[in-house]
């Protein structure tokens, strides 16, 4: 009896021992089953976002052409203090900055001044006008660049042929004129964004609660204060955002017609950082300080995100 006890215990040891087995592998996988579901994005992020800008810091510290038969030499931190010295590189920053700020009324002020008034309109005709309104941003940048070369051409340009009062006379170049050219091509820029930032705005104001707008109106607030005390709080997470946006990403988004419409020029007058990047490193193929700038350039956009999310963060007003 004691025998047949022993080996019914000696046949369990094993199936308790697959058992117990069996449970830490299911336990494992339940754990690891969220990262396996991540797996394909961290590897996409992963070769199209984060090996490049390892690359790019790496090859910052080279003088290089792309050509595989030439030899990459190490100039460690030269390329960055060259970079820095160079006067088209200062002009491309002072640039940028007046990229940064002249596109501000045309993608947060304007397009909430269009957004708060078009917003009592009806259904029908609100849907209407946005639809209008965003046609150009389904436009192509290119083929915008293309419009807006034909419409302001000094020879043939409608614009010219308006503003002349149909005689050509003096046609404004504003493509070659070192004080307007960059003015045009913000003009361009914004003209494309407006649409986007007042549907933007449009759909803020849409999620704001009613019933604070219908509680001011009976204790008899107009519509003035109304959006003084009550719209503009509550859309400043909104206004915050599209104002980051346009800091972070306007030299991106004019980059296009700077290419197509000026070639940065007339003398630099229409650069920014990003295009003298792209110049550096696809025209002249100065690799390392195309990655210099780049490096650079990454650096100084994170700090600025930064600090703009910290102030969206502390100054943002929520309904909750």
């Amino acid at each position: 009896m004691a025998e047949q006890t022993m080996a019914g215990r000696a046949l369990a040891l094993p199936q308790s021992i697959g058992r117990r087995a069996l449970w830490q592998r299911r336990h494992l996988f339940e754990r690891l089953q969220p990262y396996l579901y991540l797996l394909p994005v961290i590897i996409t992020l992963g070769i199209w976002i984060y090996w490049p800008l390892v690359r790019t810091v790496y090859l910052s510290f080279f003088q290089w052409n792309l050509l595989p038969t030439t030899p990459m030499i190490y100039v460690g931190w030269e390329n960055y203090r060259r970079i820095l010295g160079l006067p088209e590189m200062q002009q491309a920053i002072r640039n940028t900055v007046v990229y940064t700020l002249g596109i501000m009324p045309l993608s947060v002020i304007i397009p909430l001044i269009v957004a708060l008034f078009t917003d009592n309109i009806g259904k029908r005709w609100r849907n209407l006008y946005r639809g209008l309104i965003f046609i150009p941003m389904l436009i192509a940048p290119v083929v915008v660049s293309i419009i807006w070369r034909w419409l302001l051409n000094p020879t043939v340009g409608i614009v010219n042929y308006a503003l002349t009062g149909g005689t050509f006379a003096e046609p404004i170049n504003f493509f070659r004129g070192e004080t307007i050219a960059i003015w045009t091509i913000i003009g361009i820029t914004g003209w494309k964004l407006v649409g986007f930032s007042t549907l933007i705005f449009s759909a803020a104001i849409t999620n704001i609660n009613r019933d604070y707008i219908e509680a001011a109106s009976i204790d008899g607030a107009n519509y003035r204060q109304i959006v003084r005390s009550i719209i503009l709080p509550l859309l400043s997470p909104t206004v915050l955002l599209l104002v980051m946006l346009s800091v972070l990403l306007v030299s991106q988004w004019s980059f296009a017609y700077i290419n197509v419409l000026t070639q940065g020029g007339p003398l630099g007058a229409t650069t920014n950082v990003y295009y003298i990047l792209y110049t550096y490193g696809f025209r002249t193929f100065a690799i390392g300080w195309s990655s210099a700038a780049a490096v650079i350039l990454f650096i100084t956009f994170g700090l600025l995100a930064a600090g703009l999310l910290s102030l969206i963060n502390r100054y943002s007003f929520y309904d909750s």
